[in-house]
């Protein structure tokens, strides 16, 4: 048996032959012709003629096996190309199973950490339980000072702030769920996280809850590079990737570049969805909570307000995403010491939860219980703590407190 490359190297030895043998035989018919045409027809013999004949048949088969044998060189170039895409296929398909295995490895890796998360929340729940009760059982403790210490503790600005942002899980399963034929129709106008960057969202927040921002921001920023060539700027998906890395950067503290981000989302998102989109409303809270969060009050305070307009006039005024921005906007007026309009949003935001939700729902205590902070701080017993300390130089009077003892005698 040959092996493919004697076979090659014998071919082209035949073909030199062949191409040789055709150089003589072109030779000696032209001899033979010249001859012919010197002599008249009459001293034409017939043994030329025989000659002629017999060398062009020859020709003939020089020819054929000239073309046999190029065609047997192409089909071993076809061969050889076939081969090196096949050893070309096979390194692909070894590599993909070595990533497919990583990502195997790492999906198991992520399942033990999420069970171990999982097992520190129930733990924290019980702990938070604990916790929950021990301040429940202090209010009705008698020593004044220390009662009002906790109550200025609990509405602190940073603490009180950080449940206005949304997680990801919350924003998403509320992106998903409309709660109005309105808020239906412009969900369709790209509210909803769109299918191709579901399962990016996914893994970015899976890693930022991890602490691998080294690997979510790239990751985000590589993702928001590919939108913007693909389509553009100003689309609602690169809106949403942006949204996407200012959560990203809100978990580093880094809430100058989420700020920054959040306003160019917000300014996609107006121009591409409308001025009273649902995604503006969320954008606008985004914004909101991190201006609180930096202690600029004044300038969340209108982005809160307008993204309850929008709320209201896409969900309707009853709605308890309505009452749940009531709250947060209660939570940057009580930082501005404006307690009577804290008051209002917190009872407006209790009559929508008691009514849609009914009395037993765990956001209708919540709200109570910020009530009662409110009242105690605004009892004149605060008053006079605050102004031992220089802090406060307003008056009150005994209503409030008067307010709070239905409350408490339910809690």
């Amino acid at each position: 048996m040959l092996s493919g490359e004697e076979i090659l190297c014998s071919t082209r030895q035949v073909i030199a032959g062949l191409e040789v043998l055709r150089g003589e035989n072109r030779t000696l018919l032209d001899s033979l012709q010249e001859k012919q045409q010197s002599k008249t027809s009459n001293e034409s013999s017939s043994l030329e003629q025989e000659k002629t004949s017999i060398i062009l048949e020859s020709l003939e088969k020089i020819e054929l096996g000239l073309g046999e044998a190029q065609v047997m060189m192409a089909l071993s170039a076809h061969l050889g190309s076939l081969e090196a895409e096949k050893q070309k296929l096979r390194a692909q398909v070894r590599r993909l199973c070595q990533e497919n295995q990583w990502l195997r490895d790492e999906l198991a890796r992520a399942q033990q950490q999420l069970q171990e998360r999982e097992q520190e929340v129930v733990t924290l729940e019980e702990q938070n339980r604990h916790l929950q009760f021990m301040c429940s059982i202090r209010k009705y403790d008698h020593e004044e000072p220390a009662l009002v210490r906790e109550d200025k503790d609990s509405t602190s600005g940073n603490e009180s702030l950080d449940y206005l942002f949304p997680t990801a899980e919350e924003e998403q399963s509320h992106m998903s769920q409309p709660h109005s034929s309105a808020a239906a129709a412009a969900q369709q106008g790209g509210y909803e996280i769109p299918a191709r960057l579901r399962t990016l969202h996914n893994l970015v927040i899976q890693y930022a809850s991890q602490g691998r921002y080294e690997v979510a921001v790239p990751l985000c920023k590589q993702a928001l590079e590919d939108l913007e060539k693909s389509s553009g700027h100003s689309h609602p998906d690169v809106a949403t990737m942006l949204n996407i890395l200012a959560l990203v950067y809100r978990d580093q503290n880094k809430y100058k570049e989420a700020a920054n981000l959040l306003n160019d989302a917000l300014a996609i998102r107006e121009k591409t969805l409308g001025m009273d989109h649902p995604a503006v409303a969320a954008t606008l809270n985004n914004l909101a909570v991190l201006y609180g969060k930096r202690g600029k009050y004044k300038e969340a305070e209108p982005l809160c307000k307008r993204a309850l307009e929008i709320r209201e006039k896409v969900l309707g005024t009853e709605h308890p995403d309505v009452a749940k921005q009531l709250n947060n906007l209660a939570l940057l007026c009580q930082n501005q010491g404006k307690y009577q309009e804290v008051e209002q949003y917190y009872e407006r935001a209790l009559h929508i939860y008691q009514s849609r939700l009914g009395p037993d729902d765990a956001n209708v205590a919540k709200t109570k219980n910020n009530l009662v902070r409110i009242w105690n701080c605004t009892s004149p017993a605060y008053m006079l703590y605050e102004l031992s300390h220089c802090r406060l130089h307003v008056t009150s009077s005994r209503e409030n407190t008067d307010k709070q003892r239905p409350f408490i005698k339910r809690f």
